[in-house]
């Protein structure tokens, strides 16, 4: 199967269990592979036969930026069930990085998932 990525998306979510999380924004950083035929797209080189990874990147950030999770796992679960139903993605990896979690993490920490069937 072919992949088509998305890497360090930065968005500003409301995300953590704790009072002073609620209370401000913080920056996720999010990676995504999608399982997608890029055949026809690429035999046309006809952006209507791929999967548009600006239209994507999009509406992850227009989600991300207006939710309000307590768990990144939370988020990362209901972002890839809206990606998959929305744009029909048989398989995805998704990463969710929250830097800011702790202080002696170098390059943050977060959850990684993989939904679907890769064909």
């Amino acid at each position: 199967m072919d992949q088509i990525f998305i890497n360090g998306l930065a968005v500003d979510a409301v995300i953590g269990v704790y009072d002073w999380e609620r209370d401000i924004r913080q920056r996720l950083i999010i990676d995504l592979d999608i399982g997608w035929d890029i055949a026809a797209a690429a035999a046309n080189d006809d952006l209507d036969a791929t999967l548009n990874y600006a239209e994507v990147s999009q509406r992850i950030t227009d989600y991300v930026s207006t939710s309000s999770f307590g768990l990144v796992e939370t988020l990362a679960e209901r972002l890839a069930s809206l990606i998959m139903q929305e744009f029909s993605v048989p398989w995805l990896r998704l990463r969710i990085n929250k830097p800011g979690a702790v202080p002696a993490a170098a390059g943050g920490v977060g959850v990684l998932i993989e939904r679907g069937t890769r064909a």
